[in-house]
This record gives structure tokens, sequence and C-alpha cells, in this order.
């Protein structure tokens, strides 16, 4: 009776943790910690990721623009906004590249130096292309100026509309957030260099 009862039990045992393997398998516990990390960074979209991958390069850009302005530019006006606009960029971009590492998404890089130009930016608005930036490269004095505030100006519009787009669609509260501030800081600077170009 015993012995019936044992292998009663031990079968029952066998089955309980078989069943207990089963779930392991199916991702409950293995998939524990990416749920629990989830939680704490929040739900996100494909918006989000959208949003991430286009602006990392697209502010790399403007970076690459406003660095080409402290040997070229003759205004202090274009020199000072130029360090304001790699500034402000430069976080944000490290930023949205630990997103879509915590995302397990892919990251968009670029070796020092890389003319970011020279990518495929058909679905990016604002972004100059190779033309653009040559033109940009080999311009001095007031001629940069002028050059570097009307594609920056259209750059920005760019980076607002892209930013805009994020506010309505995205999920993830940090990026919806940072596509505010985006929208916000980009708006004023565009009214900036209008005035200095004369526009407004």
């Amino acid at each position: 009776m015993r012995t019936t009862r044992f292998a009663a039990l031990t079968v029952t045992a066998v089955f309980a943790l078989a069943a207990c393997g089963g779930g392991d398998d199916s991702g409950s516990a293995a998939s524990s910690p990416s749920v629990s990390a989830e939680a704490s960074a929040g739900a996100h979209n494909a918006q989000d990721v959208s949003f991430a991958q286009g602006m990392i390069p697209h502010h790399q850009q403007a970076i690459e623009m406003a660095e080409l302005a402290d040997g070229r530019a003759a205004s202090t006006q274009v020199k000072d906004l130029a360090a304001r606009i790699e500034k402000a960029q430069g976080p944000e971009i490290s930023t949205m590249k630990g997103w879509l590492k915590a995302w397990d998404e892919k990251v968009p890089e670029s070796m020092p130096g890389m003319d970011h130009s020279g990518m495929d930016n058909s679905g990016m608005a604002g972004m100059m292309d190779s033309a653009d930036m040559d033109k940009l490269k080999k311009a001095s004095g007031k001629d940069f100026d002028s050059m570097f505030l009307t594609m920056m100006v259209e750059h920005h519009e760019g980076a607002v509309e892209m930013a805009t787009t994020e506010k309505a669609k995205g999920e993830y509260k940090a990026a919806t957030a940072m596509a505010g501030d985006i929208v916000t800081a980009q708006n004023a600077e565009i009214s900036e260099m209008k005035k200095l170009l004369g526009e407004s």
C-alpha cells in the first residue's frame, strides 16, 4: 500500500514539475525581467521607435551643421545659436539611443566625421542632401550665415513635424515629453533665425 502511495505521489510530483517547466518554457518566468523592465520604462509603441530612429540622425545632421559655424560664421549670434543647438541635441541623441537599446531596437550609428547627408533621407523631413552640405562647408562669412540660417530653419521645421507626429501618436511618456520640448524649443529658434534673416 505504501509503495503504491509513494509511486502515485512520485508520478504526481513529476507531472507538477513538468507543468512548472512548461510554464517556464512558455515565458512566464523567463519573460518576467523584461516585463518588469517594461513596467519601469513605461509602455511604448512603433511610433516611439520610429521617432527615436528618425530623430537621432536628424539631430546628428543638425549638430554637424552647427559644428561648421565656429570657423565659418561671421555673426556672433549665429555662432551662439549653433552652440545652443549642439548643447541641446547631443544629450537628446544619447537619451534616444538609450531608449532603443532598452527596447531591443536598432540604434542608428555613425562614425565620427561621417556625412549624415549621405544617408537615404527621403523619409525624413528637413534633412539636407550631400549637395547642400557641400555648399555649406565651402561657404564662409555672411554667405555662410545666410545659408546656415536658411537650411537650419528648414531642418528645424522638419524636426517639429516629426515631433508633432510623436506627440499625437506616441505612447512612451518620456518620448512624447521630449517631442513636446523639441516643438517648443525649435519653433522658438525658427522665429529667432527668421529674424536674423530679416524675414520677420
